[in-house]
């Protein structure tokens, strides 16, 4: 992005930000951080230190998640745009299967019906007491 592309997004990224709370000391490189997240797909705590630390990043990006920023922020920039309408993606390439997706134990198990398990042998039997004398 030119400067002037930096200078009207930091524009309209900082109109969408809650009136409450501090200020932060620089916008711009949060949104860097954040870019450099999504584009790397990288885990918050593998950022570069140019970022600041991770943790700081991650909770102010959850903080201003929850506030809805994001959403205003997005919204403003479509509106701004004239052929913003245009142009729906849905990207799945970062959707991944749970951990326990992979691999599991399945298949089909036979289980015998109610009917037949009534009427077979009992699968254990009691615990047999010695005779006392």
């Amino acid at each position: 992005m030119s400067e002037q592309d930096w200078e009207h997004t930091l524009l309209v990224f900082r109109a969408c930000l809650p009136r409450r709370g501090r200020r932060a000391t620089d916008d711009r490189r949060f949104l860097e951080a954040l870019h450099f997240f999504t584009v790397e797909n990288v885990r918050w705590r593998a950022q570069p230190k140019e970022f600041g630390h991770w943790n700081t990043v991650w909770k102010r990006f959850d903080r201003l998640s929850k506030a809805g920023v994001f959403e205003a922020f997005f919204d403003t920039l479509a509106a701004m745009s004239p052929t913003a309408h245009l142009i729906q993606m849905f990207d799945s390439t970062i959707v991944r299967a749970h951990v326990s997706a992979a691999g599991a134990k399945g298949g089909r198990k036979d289980r015998p019906s109610v009917v037949r398990k009534a009427g077979s042998r009992p699968t254990s039997t009691q615990k047999r007491t010695v005779a006392e004398t």
